[in-house]
C-alpha cells in the first residue's frame, strides 16, 4: 500500500466530515499532537503520561512506513480537517507465527461518540484481509476497565482468550488485561 492512499471520505454520527487514509511522513507533528494528548488524558493506552519527542514520532512512523510499503502493518488515520482525532494499525507478526497480526486503535477523546471507532475497525480489519497475505488471526488486549472496547470488539466478532490480572499500570492503580482474537 502507498502512504497517504485515501480509504473513506465521508462524515460521522455528528455529521462531522472526515476522511480515513493511510499514514504520510508529513503527518508526523499531526500524529505527535494525538499520541502526546491521549497519553496526558491516560486513556486506554500503554502509554500513560510519556511525552513523546518529534523525533520518536518520526522514526516510529518512518518504521510504520516501510512496514505499510512491505505489506507488514496496515494503519489508518483518520481526520476531521487537519486534525488527527484517530488511528488504528494492524501489525502482522513474522516467520511461523505470520498468520497473526496484532490491532490497535484510539480515537481523540472530543471525537468519541460519533462512530469513528466502529468505521474505522471495520476499515482497519479489511485492509488487513486484503493487503496482509496469509493473516488469519487478529489478536488485540484491552484493559478490564474499558466495557465500551470490549463491547466493541464483541460486536465484530472477538472472542475472550485470557486474561492477566493486575498486569497493567492505568491513572495509579494496577488493573487487569484481557486478550481477545478474532478469525479474518
Amino acid at each position: 500500500m502507498k502512504p497517504g492512499t485515501l480509504v473513506y471520505e465521508g462524515i460521522t454520527r455528528k455529521e462531522t466530515p472526515i476522511i480515513i487514509r493511510y499514514p504520510k511522513l508529513s503527518d508526523a507533528p499531526a500524529l505527535l499532537k494525538y499520541i502526546n494528548a491521549l497519553s496526558a488524558e491516560r486513556t486506554f493506552i500503554l502509554a500513560q503520561g510519556r511525552k513523546f519527542t518529534l523525533t520518536e514520532e518520526k522514526k516510529w512512523l518512518k518504521g510504520n512506513i516501510k512496514n505499510i510499503e512491505n505489506n507488514r502493518t496496515v494503519m489508518l488515520t483518520v481526520f476531521a480537517g487537519k486534525e488527527l482525532v484517530g488511528n488504528a494499525a494492524i501489525d502482522q507478526d513474522s516467520d511461523a507465527v505470520n498468520l497473526q497480526g496484532s490491532f490497535h486503535i484510539a480515537i481523540d477523546k472530543k471525537f468519541r461518540g460519533e462512530g469513528i471507532g466502529k468505521l474505522l475497525m471495520k476499515l482497519t480489519l479489511e485492509e488487513a484481509k486484503r493487503n496482509l497475505k496469509g493473516l488469519k488471526i487478529v489478536t488485540l488486549n484491552v484493559f478490564v476497565n474499558n466495557p465500551a472496547a470490549m463491547s466493541l470488539y464483541k460486536k465484530f466478532g472477538f472472542k475472550k482468550f485470557g486474561s492477566l490480572p493486575k498486569s497493567v499500570l492505568h491513572r495509579g492503580k494496577y488493573i487487569g488485561n484481557d486478550y481477545m482474537y478474532k478469525n479474518v
